[in-house]
């Protein structure tokens, strides 16, 4: 299946194609209030299951019922009727315990919960973090479903648009490939300092002149994967090149030859949480028009890494 941000003749994508693909420190995460959507006027009195709501979802991906997909129940089951919802990147424990404090029973997460790509459980049987966590799951009786190939089957990406609408670049962004982005001339510098400011970064890594002029950018959120970005570099030709994560030996080495070769590329890498996080605010939205008798709140799960 093709990536909805791009033609097919464009090599981008904004996830790993099927394959995983607000940085925020511990402390921050702490100060971070949630946003709360109160129920809609309208529909009061209507009550959801939780299947009810992966289909209303699902029903609006081009396509349809995905047969090879992630995008599976990791908790709880479709009958369960929904008490709240909580979006978020990662179902963390802490997640669920706000969850619990906030009397919501599914959580929609866009990244694993278990560790790995498929949420394969079969290794982790005897493992202690694992099991208290399905154990807090099912203690509270709480349904968990990772919406990850279904968001980015959106036309356009869902992730992609969350994060330009909290960049404010929306009206930047190229019509039919929205993930490159057209900017009056400005400093990386400055850049870096927007990227930072506008999705609560303390700090990022990049490759280039902090003076050198930023007009044509390529954004690929999470982590697309080093051919991926180093192919659409090709094809886009940006100033910068503004991704989630890097196999540091791919992606930055090739930026870094280009640019002893002459190339006016550089290189900002936001962590893959920061860069992901703003499509979790779009479930939010999204839930708030479609079901908004249903309490919806967005907890951000933050990032597992501090910086010194």
């Amino acid at each position: 299946m093709n990536h909805s941000s791009f033609p097919d003749n464009y090599p981008i994508v904004g996830r790993r194609k099927f394959i995983a693909k607000s940085l925020l420190t511990a402390g921050a995460l702490l100060t971070i209030p949630v946003l709360t959507i109160a129920t809609g006027p309208n529909k009061i009195n209507e009550t959801y299951t939780v299947g009810e709501i992966m289909d209303l979802f699902i029903k609006e991906v081009p396509g349809g019922v995905l047969t090879n997909t992630v995008d599976t129940l990791k908790a709880g089951n479709r009958d369960m009727q929904v008490t709240g919802i909580v979006t978020t990147m990662f179902a963390t424990i802490e997640v669920i315990r706000k969850a619990i404090d906030l009397g919501a029973n599914f959580i929609i997460a866009h990244e694993p919960t278990f560790y790995n790509h498929t949420d394969d459980t079969t290794w982790l049987q005897n493992d202690d973090v694992y099991q208290y966590k399905t154990n807090l799951l099912k203690q509270h009786n709480i349904a968990v479903w990772r919406n990850h190939d279904y968001i980015h089957s959106l036309v356009p990406d869902g992730v992609t648009i969350g994060v330009l609408e909290q960049l404010q670049w929306k009206k930047y962004a190229d019509h039919d490939v929205p993930n490159i982005i057209t900017l009056q001339a400005i400093p990386l510098k400055d850049l870096i300092g927007h990227l930072k400011e506008k999705l609560s970064i303390e700090k990022v890594k990049y490759i280039g002149n902090l003076s050198q002029s930023c007009n044509r950018l390529l954004l690929m959120p999470g982590a697309a994967g080093g051919r991926r970005q180093i192919e659409s570099i090709g094809k886009v030709k940006p100033d910068v090149l503004i991704c989630g994560e890097i196999q540091e030996w791919e992606t930055a080495e090739y930026i870094r030859d280009a640019k002893a070769k002459g190339d006016n590329l550089s290189l900002v890498i936001l962590g893959h949480i920061a860069s992901e996080e703003p499509g979790s605010e779009f479930m939010l939205n999204w839930l708030k028009e479609k079901v908004p008798s249903i309490t919806s709140t967005h907890i951000p799960s933050g990032n597992s890494l501090s910086f010194l």
